[in-house]
C-alpha cells in the first residue's frame, strides 16, 4: 500500500511541473498559456526541493487521511521520502527503501511497463487526453491562486479532473488536486518551495554502505 501511494505522490507531483505540451498556436486558451509560465519556470531551475502535504478523501467510503513527505528533483532523477519509504531513482534505477522492514527493492525505470513513473514518462503521459481551461481563482494562504482545470477527454478515465493551482505572483504551484468519479479526492499542497540549493553530491545516488543490514531485492 506504501509503495501505491508513493509512486501516486510522484505522479502528482510530476505531472505538476511537467503537465504541459508543445501545441500549435491556434490550440492555445489563457489556461495553456498560464501552465506554460509554470513549467517555462521549473525548467529553468536547476534543482527543485519541496515540502508537501498529501491529503486523500471519500466521504462515501470513509476515508480521511494526510500525510507529509518532501521531495528533491534534478533532470530526470528525484529523492522522495513519504510515510516512512524513502524512493530514489538515479536515472537508471529505482531503489524502494523500507527502514521498517530493513528491505530495498531495486528496479529498472522500464518506460514501457505502465506500472513505473518517472519524469520522462509523465511528460510524455500527460501530453494527450486533456482539456485545459481557466477555472476559479481565490485568495489562499495570503496568496491569490489561479486554478487550470485537467478535464480527461477518454470516457473511460477514472478521473473527473485536476485542477491545478497556481501562485498568481510567483508562477509557482500551490497545490494539485485530483477528483475520481468514485468521490475520491486527493489534494497536494506544496507547503515549502525552494530552487537552485546546494544538494549532496551523492543525493541521488544509491550508497550500500548506508543499509548494512538491509535485504537488498533485486527485481529485474
Amino acid at each position: 500500500m506504501k509503495k501505491l501511494v508513493t509512486l501516486s505522490v510522484i505522479a502528482l507531483f510530476l505531472v505538476a511541473f511537467t503537465t504541459v505540451e508543445d501545441t500549435p498556436p491556434k490550440e492555445k486558451n489563457a489556461g495553456k498559456a498560464l501552465l506554460d509560465k509554470v513549467v517555462s519556470k521549473a525548467k529553468s531551475y536547476k534543482n527543485m526541493v519541496i515540502d508537501f502535504k498529501y491529503a486523500i478523501n471519500n466521504s462515501a467510503e470513509n476515508i480521511n487521511q494526510e500525510n507529509k513527505g518532501s521531495v528533491m528533483l534534478q533532470g530526470n532523477k528525484y529523492y522522495l521520502t513519504f510515510m516512512g519509504v524513502t524512493k530514489l531513482f538515479d536515472g537508471k534505477k529505482i531503489y524502494t527503501i523500507l527502514p521498517e522492514d530493513e528491505e530495498i527493492t531495486v528496479s529498472k525505470n522500464d518506460e514501457s511497463d505502465p506500472n513505473t513513473m518517472s519524469p520522462n514518462k509523465i511528460f510524455t503521459f500527460f501530453k494527450k487526453g486533456f482539456k485545459y481551461s481557466m477555472d476559479i481563482k481565490q485568495p489562499m494562504a495570503g496568496k491569490t491562486i489561479q486554478y487550470v482545470k485537467l478535464t480527461p477527454s477518454s470516457v473511460t478515465d477514472k478521473r473527473k479532473e485536476i485542477l491545478i493551482g497556481i501562485d498568481t505572483k510567483t508562477n509557482h504551484i500551490y497545490n494539485l488536486i485530483e477528483v475520481g468519479k468514485n468521490g475520491t479526492r486527493t489534494t497536494l499542497t506544496v507547503t515549502s518551495f525552494k530552487f537552485n540549493q546546494k544538494l549532496a553530491k551523492n543525493q541521488f545516488t544509491f550508497v550500500k554502505a548506508k543499509y548494512p543490514n538491509y535485504y537488498i531485492n533485486k527485481a529485474d
